[in-house]
């Protein structure tokens, strides 16, 4: 399709026309025929929508001149507006008609069907036997060269081509010695097929126009710059007003010209500008902070416009700004010290920066795992010393130095059917089974239950009689059976319980063996 500003709409409606002309060339069936025909109506709902735009446009232009005086360059700027708008609606109209004479060629219409949508004779009938296709393409090719000479724009291309013109026809042996009425209407094109490119052509027509008025528009009041949108602004001092002190701020009018469209740049990258305003958006990076915690920052904002008698004035001013250090905040069961290759869950929070808030952790001295919410995040150290860096959208918000802790050795702890082993007093009678448990420091526990899971796995207990054992197991696990002890055992024995491992289940669920227990030998007195 032709230059100018193309909506969605359009881009679809034309790629699918293409789509639907290569199939056509293989000879695909009656479903190919009905899509021309609804491409054919979209093309034509849409011409109808931009011929109505750009009525308006002329209307727009009318005003403009009209409401400034009616000055001498306006009103030939109006001119040459007028003059395309008339030639536009008669190459249209031209158009119209052979679409009109086609339909009414092939039978016509009847209840909104076309009758002679099959027919695949009459337009190479009528544009390359009857040579209207030439005539078209004069036509076509004559309106693109009367909008370079108005305009002065010689970027506008010809809107009927030639194959061997068109990039993707010009390597086709079987299609470059096409002309543009055979292209486009000949040998077995249907008549549906023909109608969807006069309404393209059409379509293109319409384009260059609003191309064209759009560009007079911007030259009227040429001499001038008006400013007909105005907005209060306040500029205060500071956002952020303490309870008790006084609000500050600078309050004036900022106007702004419809009729001109300034470019705007942040440090020299072109920002876009809505209603005269440039939208200036950029992440605020960390600096040089003094001991408030602020630091100062700037950037050059530039703003172009074309002033009266075409010449583009620049306006450059340099902004400061000040960015404040992002205060951390992070909850703990204890922030400061972590326990070694533990799971130490941290949340961490920086409430100054709001929804826009999205970080990321990095670990030296360890690892860690980012958890379900945002902020929180589980610190594994394997180090004496943690260092958490945090980021925001992969910009450092600050660091936290973390102590390390070792684990608290877990206390072996001996029980009966009743309870604890009273090992000062020992037992009555030699017992038949006991159990070991390796007990986790309270405040450890009370910090980490998920790392403070600890199981005595292997012991050896002896039978001791005057200094030298008379029996021996190895359990494996807690829990220990003494049946064959106690059958031997005397009033005097003691049961001597040496810990051999210790095992620790992390809060991944992994196990590893724990060395680092007591006591290892406890002593049992049997009375």
């Amino acid at each position: 399709m032709a230059g100018g500003k193309q909506s969605a709409r359009d881009k679809m409606i034309g790629m699918m026309y293409l789509v639907l002309t290569a199939l056509l060339a293989l000879q695909v069936s009656n479903s190919v025929l009905e899509k021309f025909i609804f491409i054919n109506q979209a093309f034509e709902v849409t011409n109808d929508e931009k011929v109505e735009n750009n009525a308006k446009k002329l209307e727009s232009i009318q005003k403009t001149v009209s409401d400034a005086g009616d000055r001498e360059a306006d009103v030939a700027v109006l001119t040459k507006a007028q003059e395309v708008r008339a030639r536009t609606t008669k190459l249209l109209k031209d158009i119209e008609v052979y679409k009109d004479e086609l339909v009414e060629r092939t039978g016509g219409i009847v209840d909104g069907v076309y009758l002679g949508q099959k027919n695949i004779d009459e337009a190479s009938t009528m544009f390359v036997n009857e040579n209207e296709g030439e005539v078209l393409k004069e036509n076509l090719n004559g309106y693109s060269a009367f909008l370079r000479e108005l305009t002065g724009d010689e970027s506008i291309g010809n809107l009927a081509k030639d194959a061997k013109d068109i990039p993707v026809f010009a390597n086709d042996e079987n299609q470059n010695m096409k002309g543009f009425a055979e292209l486009n209407f000949g040998h077995n094109t249907p008549m549906v097929g023909a109608l969807a490119s006069l309404s393209q052509f059409q379509s293109d027509v319409i384009s260059e126009e609003t191309k064209a008025l759009e560009d007079l528009a911007a030259k009227v009041g040429a001499q001038d710059l008006k400013f007909d949108q105005i907005v209060p602004m306040v500029k205060p001092h500071s956002k952020v007003v303490a309870a008790g002190t006084r609000y500050e701020a600078d309050l004036f009018i900022a106007a702004s010209s419809s009729s001109v469209s300034p470019t705007m740049t942040v440090d020299g990258e072109e920002i876009e500008v809505v209603g005269g305003m440039g939208k200036v958006s950029f992440t605020a990076t960390p600096g040089n902070y003094d001991k408030s915690g602020n630091s100062t920052k700037s950037f050059i904002g530039a703003i172009s416009v074309k002033m009266p008698g075409g010449r583009d004035t620049t306006f450059v001013d340099t902004i400061e700004y000040i960015v404040s250090k992002p205060v951390m905040q992070i909850q703990s069961a204890s922030v400061q010290a972590l326990y070694l290759n533990c799971g130490n869950e941290l949340d961490v929070q920086v409430p100054a920066m709001g929804t826009s808030y999205n970080p990321s952790f990095t670990t030296k001295g360890g690892s860690n795992i980012s958890g379900a919410n945002k902020g929180e995040v589980v610190i594994i150290p394997n180090s004496a010393k943690v260092t958490l860096s945090v980021s925001s959208s992969g910009n450092l918000i600050g660091t936290q130095d973390f102590k390390v802790k070792r684990i608290p050795k877990p206390e072996i702890v001996v029980y009966g059917k009743g309870g604890p082993v009273n090992l000062k007093r020992g037992v009555k009678g030699a017992p038949r089974s006991l159990k070991l448990a390796a007990e986790p420091d309270e405040s450890f526990a009370q910090f980490l239950p998920k790392d403070a899971k600890f199981r005595v796995s292997e012991s050896e207990v002896n039978l001791v009689r005057a200094g030298r054992s008379v029996g021996s197991v190895r359990p494996k696990g807690p829990d220990l059976n003494l049946s064959s002890l106690a059958s031997q055992a005397r009033e005097g024995d003691a049961l001597v319980i040496e810990v051999k491992k210790v095992q620790r289940r992390n809060f991944k669920g992994d196990i590893e063996n724990f060395p680092n227990f007591g006591p290892r030998i406890i002593t049992i007195r049997i009375n």
